[in-house]
């Protein structure tokens, strides 16, 4: 199965969680990623002050973050496909942790 290969190009804090994000076709994503914060991985991103540390990288040329966090690629450009799995994912981590 072949698919896009996307990379993340720009991005820009545009609200508390929420990243505006630029792909190389020239597509952008406003993406709000507090419904998504759960898990080992991801929960600690609730603290602003870690999540306002995203950055490009610049090998894999997605969005990572100081504690190992990321999104695919793709994941990111087609967001509204993947949203309501990646919410749903964090409400049973959330429940787990509970």
């Amino acid at each position: 199965m072949i698919h896009p290969i996307y990379r993340v190009v720009g991005l820009e804090i545009v609200a508390p969680y929420t990243l505006r994000v630029r792909f190389d076709d020239g597509t952008a994503q406003t993406i709000n990623f507090q419904p998504t914060l759960a898990g080992e991985i991801y929960a600690p991103l609730n603290d602003l002050k870690l999540f306002n540390q995203v950055r490009i990288d610049a090998e894999v040329h997605t969005l990572v973050w100081p504690n190992g966090a990321d999104f695919d690629p793709a994941t990111l450009h087609d967001w509204p496909l993947h949203q309501q799995a990646l919410i749903d994912r964090a409400k049973r981590w959330q429940a787990i942790q509970v």
